[in-house]
């Protein structure tokens, strides 16, 4: 009885809301952007790239932001290498940090922290701007293969679905 009462009342509403009016490649996009942008190597900022993509791309919200929050500890354990990359990539001098001691400073004085991290976040985000591309790529076309297979997702084109 719970369970049946748990599947009526929270899993197929959340369902509902993920695929609601788009197509197995909506959601594969969504999921796709959800993980590449929720790897994005600064804090704080990919909840907003997340909804500007949705926006741009005209995808599902819930389902990106999900994601992306999904991903969200797999974004702290990259950083480093996202950093490290782009020291080699510019041929910088390596700097002494992990990730506790970057988030240590982050949480001790914010602004200080971005300063003193400010080339190496650059040096990381360009290795992201390589890399993010090939990614979303790589995963929209595996995730489509999977999404199309699910029961629950919508096959036709929203405005087929709208009659219009």
């Amino acid at each position: 009885m719970t369970r049946g009462f748990i599947e009526k009342r929270l899993v197929q509403p959340v369902v509902a809301l993920l695929t609601q009016g788009i197509t197995a490649e909506k959601i594969a996009l969504s999921l796709a952007f959800g993980i590449t942008l929720g790897i994005f190597p600064v804090l704080g900022s990919t909840s907003l790239l997340c909804a500007i993509a949705a926006m741009l791309f005209r995808l599902n919200l819930p389902a990106i932001q999900l994601v992306n929050w999904i991903v969200y500890p797999l974004q702290l354990m990259l950083i480093v290498p996202f950093i490290r990359a782009g020291e080699f990539l510019f041929r910088a001098r390596p700097l002494p940090l992990s990730l506790a001691q970057m988030l240590a400073m982050v949480h001790a004085n914010l602004l200080a922290a971005i300063s003193a991290l400010w080339v190496a976040t650059l040096q990381a985000v360009s290795v992201w701007l390589l890399v993010g591309p090939l990614l979303t790529l790589i995963l929209y076309v595996g995730l489509s293969h999977v999404v199309r297979r699910l029961p629950l997702v919508v096959q036709s084109s929203p405005r087929t679905a709208e009659g219009g």
